[in-house]
């Protein structure tokens, strides 16, 4: 079983699968074809993808371009993050305003995040590992996204400027106003 959280940012959503604890430990599925399509419609995943990081580290904000647009099913598999979306369809009511939510190991929450959002996160413990399933394949050519401190989104990233690790792409990326955004809301 599975429980589909709505955020206040239409089609994004927090999914809480069923933990089953015991002395052992604990099972879970993150992810059942069948049991996914019951409830949400229209996603097929071609794609797994992880990464490790260490404290206080910035990914993003990332997205991919038209053809290879990605819809991501993402978790934190081991330690905790502090994950950011950004609604960057245009039209939406929610254009330009951000989720923050916190994914981690022990809480086992996941985030449907569709096309026409941007992504990031910060890994809040000393080690995170992050791992995400994709509806389009990665290209390079695709690859793009937007400043993560860009004052006009207003996003907290609860970490002092001197404290932050980023690499020197997303560090480049472009401003939001300046950003190519072929997205769009559809109701």
């Amino acid at each position: 079983m599975i429980e589909i959280i709505t955020t206040e940012i239409p089609n994004l959503l927090i999914i809480q699968p069923a933990v089953y604890k015991d002395y052992r430990g604990c099972f879970f599925e993150p992810y059942n074809e069948k049991r996914y399509n019951e409830k949400i419609k229209g996603y097929s995943f071609v794609q797994d993808s992880e990464a490790s990081s260490n404290q206080n580290v910035i990914r993003g904000l990332h997205f991919q371009l038209p053809p290879f647009d990605q819809t991501k099913l993402v978790r934190c598999i081991m330690g905790k993050i502090l994950d950011v979306v950004v609604d960057i369809r245009k039209g939406s009511p929610t254009f330009a305003k951000h989720l923050k939510t916190i994914l981690s190991g022990e809480n086992k929450k996941q985030l449907l995040i569709p096309k026409g959002f941007a992504h990031g996160y910060k890994v809040l413990s000393k080690r995170a590992i992050f791992f995400y399933k994709v509806d389009n394949f990665y290209s390079k050519e695709c690859d793009y996204g937007i400043l993560y401190n860009d004052s006009n989104l207003n996003i907290d990233w609860e970490i002092p400027k001197e404290k932050i690790i980023i690499s020197e792409r997303d560090e480049t990326l472009p401003l939001f106003k300046d950003a190519i955004n072929p997205f769009t809301y559809k109701s």
